[in-house]
């Protein structure tokens, strides 16, 4: 009985925890999407005798709007599957006059030749399947119904896709490789979190135990089971957030701050980087040793021309340089909330190698700093009562 109750709840679907504003943002982007397509399709199509658009564009548009992470909505699986299965329902309506055989075997091939493509992309199996029951006007077309106006269209929707989907703030096309990145030193060697938990080897062994199409790409799995990972941790250390552990009385410097009085308080304080804060008190960059270095032209990449240069500062022979911190900053920081627990500290730090993260309140103000011996120590004196 209890098996049977199992068996009928598998039927109800889960839960929607896509928020409001994400299933505006995917209406939205539907109908511009094919509005778009249509508008355009229109002259060309109409000049040629066939569809202005086909309606499995429309199951393109859930896909392209919806999901657009999706592996199976990224743009060679939408324009590819959907022409190459025009031209296999084509090829299969004129060798084959019985519709009713021709319908399933259209589909079946055009399937097949998706996955040796790598352009599996659900809506082309009803594209193949319009090529073989679309009626007198698409047999007549013969194969150019596949690129006027199946490939037009899906050429127009995946263009209206990227367009949108950016401007409203997701990726696409999005990237299908690996987030467990090599050192940042440039070695061989793994990412530091990647040497103690899972690598891509791990996951690619599991995938392919577990033998299935999985509509998610492949980086946003590893970021949902690498998140995971950083809720256990923050779960086993207690919820400590960077607000405990950094340091609230640190060394700033002002845009406007002169250059020589900003490497007094580096060398006088002992520091690697100092935060650029505006008149609002936000984070407008940061300026670090290497910065100086550069400024002063000692990163040059032969010893000679590190010489010259720093004789030509000595003697005071070489111009005069840019004299404020705002010309020599780096103005695109990674900035921690205050509340933010200390696990997410550890991915920066180790994996991106920051050294020092400037720490904001909810309003995007400055309030401190934290650094590597700042996370290590709480780390430390968290593991001695845990």
């Amino acid at each position: 009985m209890n098996k049977s109750v199992e068996w009928l709840r598998s039927f109800v679907p889960q839960p929607n925890t896509v928020p409001p504003t994400e299933r505006l943002r995917a209406v939205a982007g539907a109908l511009v999407g094919l509005l778009v397509t249509v508008i355009l399709s229109g002259p060309l199509a109409a000049a040629g005798g066939t569809p202005v658009l086909v309606a499995p564009m429309g199951a393109s548009a859930v896909l392209l709007f919806c999901v657009p992470a999706s592996s199976l909505a990224q743009p060679w699986s939408v324009i590819g599957g959907n022409t190459i299965s025009a031209l296999v329902g084509i090829t299969v309506a004129h060798a084959v006059h019985d519709p009713v055989l021709a319908a399933p075997l259209a589909g079946a091939l055009a399937i097949l030749v998706m996955f040796l493509l790598r352009c599996l992309h659900p809506p082309s199996g009803a594209v193949a399947l319009t090529a073989v029951l679309g009626g007198p006007a698409v047999y007549a077309a013969g194969f150019h119904f596949a690129f006027l106006p199946v490939c037009l269209n899906s050429t127009l929707i995946v263009l209206a896709a990227l367009v949108f989907n950016n401007l409203t703030g997701r990726r696409y096309p999005h990237p299908q490789g690996s987030n467990l990145k090599t050192s940042v030193h440039a070695t061989r060697d793994p990412a530091p979190t990647a040497r103690l938990g899972f690598t891509a080897e791990d996951l690619d062994a599991a995938l392919a135990h577990y033998g299935q199409v999985l509509d998610i790409s492949r980086d946003d799995l590893e970021t949902i089971l690498l998140e995971t990972e950083q809720r256990a941790f923050g779960r086993r250390f207690g919820v400590i957030d960077c607000a405990a552990i950094m340091s609230k009385d640190a060394v700033t410097v002002t845009p406007d701050t002169p250059l020589h009085d900003a490497w007094r308080q580096l060398r006088g304080h002992r520091l690697d980087a100092l935060p650029v804060l505006d008149a609002l008190g936000r984070v407008a960059g940061v300026v670090s040793l290497g910065d100086f270095v550069q400024h002063a032209g000692l990163d040059a990449p032969t010893l000679g021309q590190r010489l010259r240069a720093l004789l030509g500062h000595l003697l005071g022979t070489l111009p005069q340089r840019p004299g404020t911190v705002g010309q020599v900053m780096h103005a695109r920081v990674t900035c921690v909330r205050a509340d933010a627990p200390i696990a997410d500290l550890v991915p920066l730090m180790s994996n991106r190698g920051l050294h020092h993260i400037p720490v904001v309140d909810a309003d995007g103000r400055f309030v401190g700093v934290v650094g590597q011996s700042d996370l290590l120590g709480a780390l430390f004196e968290n593991s001695l009562h845990a």
